[in-house]
């Protein structure tokens, strides 16, 4: 018989476990300890244990769902009302048994009694409180296509696509710099800053940046004056097992607006990959919801190519 409860401290090892059981595709890491989920998930300051509910069969862990909530829109608090299912596995032995459907019935009535409105399976920005840098890639976006039980079991317990956020990937140290005139009248017209963070780092960026190697590029007017576009780039370490190469993930683009599809997002985004090559990185990856369409231009001008896409599902 199975039994649903919350998490306790001596949980960890099984989590573990179960999630490189689980086979989650390509967007998952592999090879890490209990100590990387405790760094972006458990000692979160809003990590609640009631909101990871583990299916044990006696004393065996088969399953589990992880649920909790966004950002205020100036991300200074957690926004109750934004609620999320961050995390959903069942051990593949011991699916189509009502367990994954038991578990996201538990996780919604969670969320609701907590104040969610409307409820959002697969992480988003702004609503991507855990597991950062273990699923997803260079973030949490949704769960990923090549998570190919994800699919059809949200499907099945009535959550519809909502949102479709491309992965794009990019080998740095074998492909060359694109080329052309408005990339080279921008170079010259403007200066690449470097720095450990934004100017005014919110909340929200401490507990998820914050806790992971970062720095900030920014693309400024050599003239003096604001950014023209910025982005942060973080260290994807525990990619390296799976993906066998040393990778950033590059998150949290910025163009100025007013400035936007004039080529300078395409633009710092080429600059990043030259100077991460110089630090001897060979993967790059980029995230972008494809309704951004100067976003996904810019990306694939820089010369990234998409090899995933995440799903972001809402409960009809």
């Amino acid at each position: 018989m199975i039994e649903y409860r919350s998490f306790r401290n001596e949980d960890p090892p099984q989590l573990v476990r179960l999630w490189h059981d689980c086979n989650l595709g390509r967007g998952a890491a592999k090879g890490f300890t209990p100590d990387a989920f405790e760094l972006v998930n458990f000692s979160q300051p809003y990590f609640d244990p009631h909101g990871l509910i583990l299916a044990w069969d006696a004393d065996d862990l088969v399953g589990m769902v992880h649920a909790g909530f966004g950002c205020s829109e100036d991300g200074s608090r957690l926004a109750y009302d934004a609620g999320v299912i961050a995390a959903v596995m069942v051990r593949p032995d011991r699916r189509r048994q009502g367990i994954g459907r038991a578990l996201v019935a538990q996780a919604e009535e969670y969320l609701r009694r907590s104040g969610s409105q409307g409820l959002q399976a697969g992480e988003s920005r702004g609503r991507d409180p855990f597991y950062f840098g273990l699923y997803g890639g260079a973030r949490p976006s949704g769960f990923l296509l090549t998570d190919s039980a994800a699919d059809p079991f949200f499907k099945a317990v009535d959550y519809e696509p909502a949102q479709r956020i491309g992965v794009y990937q990019r080998n740095i140290q074998e492909s060359t710099d694109p080329v052309h005139f408005r990339l080279i009248a921008i170079r010259r017209t403007t200066a690449l800053s470097i720095s450990d963070q934004p100017a005014e780092p919110s909340w929200w960026w401490y507990t998820r940046l914050g806790r992971v190697d970062s720095i900030r590029f920014q693309l400024h007017p050599k003239k003096g004056g604001p950014p023209f576009a910025a982005v942060s780039v973080i260290g994807l370490d525990a990619y390296v097992a799976s993906w066998h190469a040393r990778c950033i993930g590059i998150v949290d683009v910025y163009v100025r607006e007013g400035e936007r599809g004039k080529g300078y997002g395409r633009t710092l985004l080429v600059e990043v990959a030259r100077h991460m090559r110089q630090e001897l990185i060979s993967l790059a990856e980029v995230h972008s919801p494809d309704a951004n369409e100067y976003a996904v231009k810019a990306i694939l001008g820089a010369g990234f190519e998409r090899i995933d896409t995440g799903i972001v599902y809402r409960k009809a």
